[in-house]
């Protein structure tokens, strides 16, 4: 496995934590997103990912050069080629609310505050680099009190977003709070995903995955 990776892409980071929890032996190529103008525009790199993004994952057993991206997409892969430990239920209707928690960060979060968004506003509107940071802040927390809506009203949550094992739910949660936290987010009204963020970081999985613990990190 070769992950294509940025030490602070939450994208990546859920990628990170799937392989990890799966133990799945795997070789991160950094892609710095700042550096040499950005090496993800790289005419190298825009071959094996066309969208110009991280991650992206070789699985040079069964595929040769042809790399996965999208981070869902990469772990539900994972998860049908590599089965143990489950990161989707078995039911459909599990799978699905599984799949809304994670979708809702990838989706309705995520993309407002990616980096490649946050730099057209600063460099190109001329936004102030406050007012980026009130933005991030504001998606951040409104989205983040979304999944504390789900979380809190399904009886399905426990240790983590579902039962007491790690699901794609949480691959997808623990790295949006780090960037929350980062940024100064106001979280004081999420204790559902405070109390899951903190029982994840407690597993080895998670925190090898953590940006702090990636080789591109210095």
């Amino acid at each position: 496995m070769k992950l294509y990776s940025y030490f602070r892409s939450s994208a990546a980071y859920r990628v990170r934590i799937a392989l990890n929890l799966k133990q799945i032996p795997y070789d991160v190529v950094p892609i710095h997103l700042l550096q040499n103008g950005g090496e993800q525009f790289s005419p190298e790199y825009a071959r094996i990912n066309p969208n110009k993004l991280v991650p992206a994952l070789v699985d040079e057993s069964a595929h040769g050069n042809i790399a996965l991206t999208q981070s869902l997409a990469i772990i539900e892969y994972l998860d049908e080629v590599y089965p143990e430990p489950r990161l989707l239920p078995e039911f459909a209707v599990d799978k699905a609310y599984v799949r809304s928690i994670a979708l809702t960060i990838a989706c309705e979060i995520h993309p407002l505050n990616n980096l490649r968004v946050l730099n057209y506003l600063e460099h190109d509107l001329k936004v102030s680099h406050e007012n980026k940071d009130a933005w991030y802040r504001h998606w951040c927390e409104q989205g983040l009190a979304a999944v504390e809506a789900m979380l809190g009203r399904d009886s399905r949550v426990g240790k983590y977003c579902f039962g007491d094992a790690p699901t794609v739910a949480d691959c997808f949660l623990v790295p949006q709070v780090a960037n929350a936290l980062r940024v100064n987010c106001d979280l004081t009204a999420m204790p559902t995903i405070l109390r899951i963020y903190t029982a994840c970081l407690a597993l080895d999985a998670f925190g090898k995955a953590a940006p702090a613990n990636q080789p591109d990190a210095a």
